[in-house]
């Protein structure tokens, strides 16, 4: 995936104010309405998962313009005003921020009864995407907010954020599923970032023998990779590597690797999503794969904005609560009048797109 950009997430202090994100959520809803009306729910889900377009929705519902709470404000809005609207959008929310992002499975389970369609998937879906930010795609960035958008039929997007508590910078990272041909490789519609750096990548495509020798040595048992761990700390490496012996203690990584021998993981994607595997079995299978079987594992980073109503905190001018309100009002009509088939507003608002210049 080429880097077209970068973008500063800083932490910044304080929330949403109550009446902002209520109106945030009204014109969430009306957006969304509108996306699906016009262009269907599959195109929904393509337009959260481009970082670019999701950034500018962030400006134009009036939060901060390039704050890490954009990502969890702008998701939190926007499954709040799909709720009552799942049908007429034809799009369902689950997950949040920290311990919400924990209930994600449950949620898509109970969403799964309600509107009858198999949560399986999904809730696979749900669980690898956040594993493969975590766990195979080491930069630093621990994921703390994690949200799926997804359609009864089983087509889904992802936005994912983590943060890096060193610097106070976030990463949001984007999957669409329709473009997913592998949830090991290369699998991200965008990342977008405060900075490229070092990152342990094994989603890279050029880590494809790691992942193979990963999945190999995780089916031979933890004594061995254990020996191996313990022989690399008494050597000196290259100072090229980025992965060091002195990061592990074997016995602290016992029972990650016992889990994986029981698994008997087929390939890396299965040893992903094994139960108890985390970054650091994953670092250790990988620093072994590299030093004792020549199977480099990749470093490449793969990290790559609009106003209507203004800004949070007043940047570049205050939010103008009245022009806010008359623009859900204006939206909700066009939607309304439209499903009676009164499309003019919606087919003005389409003429006017056309209008506008395409390249600045």
């Amino acid at each position: 995936m080429p880097r077209t950009g970068s973008a500063y997430l800083p932490l910044h202090d304080g929330a949403a104010p109550p009446w902002l994100f209520q109106r945030m959520a009204r014109l969430s809803r009306y957006v969304l309405l509108t996306l699906s009306e016009e262009f269907g729910p599959r195109e929904v889900l393509r337009r959260l998962s481009d970082p670019f377009w999701f950034q500018a929705l962030g400006c134009l519902l009036g939060f901060d313009w390039h704050s890490s709470g954009l990502t969890t404000v702008v998701c939190a809005a926007l499954k709040e005003g799909l709720r009552g609207a799942e049908r007429d959008t034809g799009v369902l929310a689950a997950g949040g921020k920290g311990r919400t992002s924990r209930r994600t499975p449950a949620e898509i389970e109970a969403l799964a009864e309600r509107f009858s369609f198999p949560p399986g998937p999904l809730v696979y879906a749900s669980r690898m995407s956040a594993k493969v930010d975590s766990a195979a795609l080491q930069d630093g960035y621990q994921v703390y907010h994690h949200t799926i958008f997804f359609t009864p039929d089983g087509h889904w997007a992802v936005v994912q954020q983590g943060m890096n508590e060193a610097t106070g910078y976030a990463r949001r990272y984007h999957w669409l599923g329709d473009d997913v041909e592998e949830f090991v490789c290369e699998p991200h519609k965008g990342v977008v970032s405060d900075a490229v750096g070092s990152a342990l990548n094994l989603v890279a495509r050029e880590a494809a023998p790691a992942r193979d020798v990963t999945a190999q040595l995780a089916r031979q048992g933890p004594e061995r990779i254990a020996r191996e761990l313990e022989r690399l700390r008494r050597l000196e490496l290259p100072r090229r590597h980025h992965l060091g012996p002195e990061d592990f203690d074997p016995r602290r990584l016992e029972a990650g690797l016992l889990r994986a021998y029981e698994r008997q993981p087929r390939d890396f994607e299965e040893l992903l999503g094994t139960e108890g595997v985390g970054p650091k079995t994953v670092r250790a299978l990988a620093l072994v794969s590299e030093v004792v079987y020549g199977a480099p594992a990749s470093y490449r980073d793969p990290a790559r904005y609009s106003y209507a109503h203004g800004g949070k905190d007043g940047h570049p001018f205050p939010v103008d609560r009245d022009t806010y309100d008359r623009t859900v009002e204006a939206l909700k009509r066009a939607v309304e009048r439209a499903r009676l088939g009164q499309r003019e507003t919606l087919d003005a608002l389409r003429r006017l797109s056309r209008a506008l210049p395409q390249e600045c």
